[in-house]
């Protein structure tokens, strides 16, 4: 199953979030990766509060689980008075002040892997057209998931076949140097196809500076940064003050200072240098 810990995977998700709310024309859009038969919202758009983050929604409970049950989208133009689902769900939906809820599955091999959403405060859902643009962004998704987990099964296999050998230091900066260029490449490509491409790409040069946890230990949890924070932390990890970063990723400094703030709370952290630490301890930078 897809970690949700993996920087990529996550990256791959928000993307997906963003481009399943722009092509279905739904204001609201939010998705997760399932795992053990739960799916987990860690992406959203258009919401105007989080209480749909972190919602862990269980196969058969709610409309995503029966989506996932089911292994087909479902529908409910009136999610609160559906006697078609359970309503475990009700006060995070209600929150958000959501009436109509769409939910796509996202198949791989036949299994559940990711879950779509989107929905409106309101009115009528949009026009018959969503279905086939939800399901073309769920099969873009698909494979993307596809292709890291290829990636990965190759990257675990000549780890175990290589010996563990410390990468030289000099060595080490050029890879984090590539690394921060190629996540600024990644910021101004719109295409999908040539995005996901320069993800398995950078999965890649991330394998090359060898083994990496996931988390640095049980009292270190999972810290979901954004896309942006994670261009952000990548060249910061460089020394790069914030006047370069933005130059490097076309964003205004205080920008680029507002993204390490975040980025150093979410990883519990009060100094940059500290949130470079921390983000290499979990896999998410070089």
């Amino acid at each position: 199953m897809t970690p949700l810990t993996d920087a990529s995977a996550r990256r791959a998700l928000d993307d997906a979030v963003e481009e399943f709310a722009r092509a279905t024309r739904f204001p609201l859009a939010f998705g997760g990766f399932e795992s053990g038969g739960i799916s987990t919202i860690t992406a959203l758009a258009g919401h105007r509060t989080l209480s749909l983050q972190g919602l862990r929604v269980e196969r058969s409970r709610g409309l995503g689980g029966r989506a996932m049950s089911e292994c087909r989208p479902r529908l409910t133009t009136d999610y609160a008075r559906s006697r078609h689902i359970t309503h475990d769900y009700d006060a995070e939906i209600g929150t958000e002040g959501i009436v109509s809820l769409f939910a796509m599955p996202v198949l791989v091999g036949g299994a559940v892997r990711a879950v779509l959403y989107g929905g409106t405060r309101g009115g009528s859902v949009p026009g018959a057209s969503f279905v086939h643009a939800g399901a073309a962004v769920a099969r873009e998704l698909g494979q993307e998931i596809r292709v890291q987990d290829e990636v990965e099964r190759r990257i675990a296999a000549a780890r175990e076949r290589a010996p563990q050998v410390e990468t030289p230091a000099p060595l080490l900066e050029n890879l984090r140097g590539s690394h921060a260029e190629l996540r600024s490449i990644m910021a101004e490509v719109a295409d999908p196809a040539l995005r996901a491409r320069l993800s398995t790409l950078e999965q890649r040069l991330a394998g090359i500076g060898g083994p990496l946890p996931r988390v640095a230990s049980a009292d270190a949890p999972a810290v979901a940064l954004s896309r942006r924070e994670i261009d952000v932390l990548s060249h910061a990890a460089l020394g790069r003050t914030n006047a370069q970063i933005g130059a490097a990723l076309g964003l205004t400094e205080s920008t680029v200072k507002s993204y390490m703030q975040t980025t150093m709370s979410k990883l519990g952290v009060s100094t940059r240098h500290a949130a470079v630490s921390a983000a290499r301890m979990r896999g998410l930078i070089l």
